[in-house]
């Protein structure tokens, strides 16, 4: 589909063509269409929208942020749109961009309880927690039936026996149907608010149930997840990556990867606070970059048409050219240090195409106890991704995949990253933060002992623990549940993880 075929078309379908480009994975047709489609009809703020998000897909941060900024200054009395343009700011990293553009909204809407929630969750990602838990309690007061401000207020802090709302969340759940989906969101804010007051058996029963009423909700095979990662270890093998060019000298990127709420952000908090780096989150760089590289190595065919194509044709791409967008899409945020991190728990999957893309990349593995770690899933309430962790079951046969996929990639690709155990870095926090620094290629900073006290935004599940002096009380917390992990327990013995 040749992009300059639609000139006659109206706005409105050149913008559907650029999707249906997407989803065929030709982002050069997709950006030409959305351009068009601008061009068109400059005042469309669909349109405006779309070239944005496909400046974003490209790799080109920067130019979407310059489309927003512009479509911002015509959005100032319209709450809706500039409630659009600080979504797509939030995918760009700019969270300042974004609270600013949701401050307007609810200056335009001020009892809006949608528009105030968006607020407070980009004061939670900036660090602002008295402010965000203020901002919630002024959603629930609006909409009492907002189960997400129940559930995200009770995160922003350690509840005391003198100060939660363990008797407000269960009069609400008392009141909730058997079906009714706000039990998921009820469920999580009592386990949380419990487990702070040490009612262990009561915050697991809640959090069972939540759990259990959110995974019913997800069309969810934990099997197809265990095969992808099967398939990416059969095909990135032992020859393959012997083709990767030699270890360089410690390049821009910095990657710190492993399951989520194993200690990845506290890793990449300690690193940022150095003068010579900075953290890009969590962002899609790496995954955009190889859905238009193997997009554009299947010639006249490009759509990807399940996962197994997806792994079979990413190592068959171009990985200089892989490696060059990633790096031009890194940049285009616009972060002048040396060191750039991008804290994307998942990247675990691609680190034979790291290692053959970007030799030159520093790559951090964050790992923790296995019950902490698949029980710190388990008890949180993701707001997208990783639908595994709603179920015991679910958890423990992605772990066990994912522990076999990192020996895969340690025995094919010695010495390519760095492993941390979060037990290690909490009890022995400058030791192991100077060997953090010393792999990155970067001189000791006592900064690093202090990451607590950066004002970088961060937008991850750890948004509110991040902002705390190190401790190490999560150290063996699943041990207060070890009567209820006894089953959960004995599965991961029997499957060669040791637990003890």
């Amino acid at each position: 589909m040749k992009a300059g075929g639609h000139r006659r078309l109206s706005a409105e379908q050149l913008v559907s063509d650029s999707r249906l480009a997407q989803q065929n994975g030709n982002f050069t047709a997709m950006l030409d269409l959305a351009k068009q489609a601008h061009e068109r009809s400059p005042g469309d703020e669909n349109a405006a929208l779309r070239l944005a998000e496909c400046h974003l897909f490209c790799g080109e941060a920067d130019a979407s942020v310059k489309q927003l900024e512009r479509l911002e200054q015509s959005a100032q009395d319209d709450p809706r749109l500039l409630q659009r343009i600080a979504e797509l700011y939030t995918q760009c990293s700019q969270f300042f961009q974004a609270r600013r553009c949701y401050r307007q909204s609810v200056h335009l809407q001020p009892r809006n309880s949608g528009f105030i929630y968006n607020l407070a969750a980009s004061c939670i990602a900036l660090g602002d927690l008295d402010e965000a838990e203020r901002l919630l309690d002024e959603v629930i007061r609006l909409d009492p039936r907002d189960y997400d401000a129940w559930q995200n207020r009770s995160t922003l802090r350690r509840q005391t026996a003198e100060n939660n709302h363990v008797p407000q969340l269960m009069t609400v759940l008392g009141q909730l149907g058997g079906n009714d989906p706000g039990r998921v969101q009820i469920g999580y804010a009592l386990a949380k608010e419990l487990e702070d007051l040490e009612r262990f058996e009561e915050s697991f029963r809640c959090l069972q149930e939540g759990a259990t009423a959110r995974r019913m909700r997800l069309d969810y095979d934990v099997g197809r997840d265990i095969a992808s990662m099967e398939s990416i270890a059969e095909t990135f093998h032992a020859e393959l990556l012997q083709s990767a060019p030699a270890f360089a000298e410690a390049g821009r990127p910095v990657f710190v990867l492993g399951l989520p709420r194993s200690g990845t952000t506290l890793v990449d908090r300690i690193i940022s606070a150095h003068s010579r780096a900075a953290s890009l989150g969590e962002i899609n760089s790496l995954v955009f970059a190889l859905m238009r590289t193997v997009g554009e190595s299947a010639g006249a065919d490009p759509a990807v048409t399940s996962r197994s194509d997806l792994i079979s044709r990413s190592a068959r791409i171009d990985f200089r050219l892989l490696g060059e967008r990633y790096l031009q899409a890194i940049a285009a945020y616009g972060q002048v240090q040396e060191r750039l991190v991008d804290k994307t728990p998942l990247n675990f999957l691609y680190l034979g195409l790291i290692r053959l893309a970007l030799p030159q990349a520093r790559v951090i593995h964050v790992r923790r106890h296995p019950v902490d770690s698949c029980y710190a899933m388990y008890k949180t309430l993701f707001r997208m991704g990783y639908p595994f962790s709603y179920s015991l079951q679910d958890v423990g046969r992605y772990y066990i995949a994912y522990r076999r996929l990192m020996d895969h990639w340690r025995k094919i690709a010695p010495g390519s990253f760095l492993d941390v155990d979060y037990e290690s870095l909490v009890s022995n926090q400058e030791t192991e933060s100077r060997r953090i620094l010393d792999w990155c290629g970067l001189d000791w900073d006592p900064a690093c002992l202090e990451f607590h006290r950066s004002t970088a935004p961060a937008a991850t599940a750890s948004a509110a623990q991040v902002r705390q002096p190190m401790y190490k009380t999560s150290v063996g917390k699943w041990q207060a549940y070890a009567t209820q992990l006894a089953p959960f327990v004995a599965r991961l013995r029997e499957h060669g993880i040791a637990v003890d």
